[in-house]
């Protein structure tokens, strides 16, 4: 057994401050966020999408079987607490965060294709998400007792992940469709203000828990790390096995490494009662990923600027 947490510790009975009215702003700030993203998106988007499906392929084997899959695997080597494990498999169960648009386009990845497949992959975890907690949960003995437990309604998660993710995605891109100047318009005033909302709101609900943070972050901070970076590494490297090019293997990258953390701590929240390893994890998550997100669009920002600046040269 690699990680064990201390045995006088009863890890979910640690309760992290977030009550009633912080979720539904929670809910209502990533319903906003989607509904932005989706404002920038045109069927023409998913043709393009479908034009090249080995890059449709590759970013659904990465994000939503190899991820998982890999997730796995990890925790059946580093036997984590149980709800820790849970936690983990709920992140890779979780569509990529729609702050991989971001960073892609300063990666200087494909930002056309990390917009498109993030609406794709919303899209298809309204199913996937609830299919891989309960396939992944249900194979290993541990989380297998918790889901039995709080009897997670697989009905229930559909309908709340196609509340907040998918309806918003169809009204935004419906806009788009049929009135492209309102959607302009509408877009560049709610995508900086829901952003900021949310980012706001993490940071909010991080001080307001700061002394369980700083109590019990470390049993949580090797997982978190180490379960990101590999999240990059396999997104980079199964695109590269592949045959994609540069700009794509970073985009996948980035969508395989960026999770939806807020979502994963709103399913948290809402059918595990706030679990407390689990949400001690996927708060975690939610915070390190935007610092090494950023951490890695800005390396290889300039490491293309350099290679930019050198052609130039030469």
């Amino acid at each position: 057994m690699l990680l064990q947490t201390n045995p006088n510790i009863n890890i979910d009975d640690i309760k992290i401050n977030f009550d009633s009215s912080g979720l539904w702003v929670l809910n209502i700030a990533i319903a906003i966020i989607m509904f932005g993203v989706a404002l920038s998106i045109t069927i023409d988007d998913f043709k393009r999408l479908f034009k090249n499906p080995k890059i449709v392929f590759v970013g659904i084997l990465s994000q939503f079987i190899l991820l998982p899959a890999a997730t796995f695997l990890a925790i059946i080597l580093l036997e984590p607490h149980p709800s820790f494990a849970l936690g983990m498999m709920m992140i890779a169960a979780c569509p990529g965060g729609n702050v991989s648009n971001f960073f892609s386009k300063m990666a200087g990845g494909n930002a056309a294709l990390s917009v498109s497949l993030t609406a794709f992959a919303t899209l298809i975890c309204i199913f996937m998400t609830p299919f891989n907690l309960q396939f992944w949960g249900s194979l290993y003995e541990p989380t297998n007792i918790i889901l039995k437990s709080v009897e997670l309604n697989w009905v229930d998660l559909l309908k709340l992940v196609s509340l907040i993710l998918g309806i918003p995605l169809v009204a935004g891109m419906l806009i788009k469709n049929y009135h492209s100047e309102m959607a302009i318009k509408i877009e560049k005033v709610l995508k900086p203000i829901s952003m900021s909302v949310f980012i706001i709101l993490i940071f909010v609900a991080f001080s307001q828990n700061l002394d369980i943070f700083i109590s019990y972050i470390h049993h949580v901070i090797f997982l978190v790390i180490f379960h990101n970076i590999f999240a990059f590494i396999l997104g980079f490297y199964t695109s590269k096995i592949f045959g994609l090019n540069k700009k794509d293997c970073k985009t996948i990258s980035m969508e395989t490494g960026i999770q939806n953390g807020g979502l994963g701590l709103l399913l948290i929240f809402g059918f595990f009662d706030g679990l407390g390893g689990m949400a001690l994890l996927a708060a975690f998550w939610g915070i390190w990923d935007v610092f090494s997100g950023m951490a890695l669009a800005t390396f290889w920002g300039r490491k293309k600027q350099a290679v930019l600046k050198q052609q130039k040269i030469v």
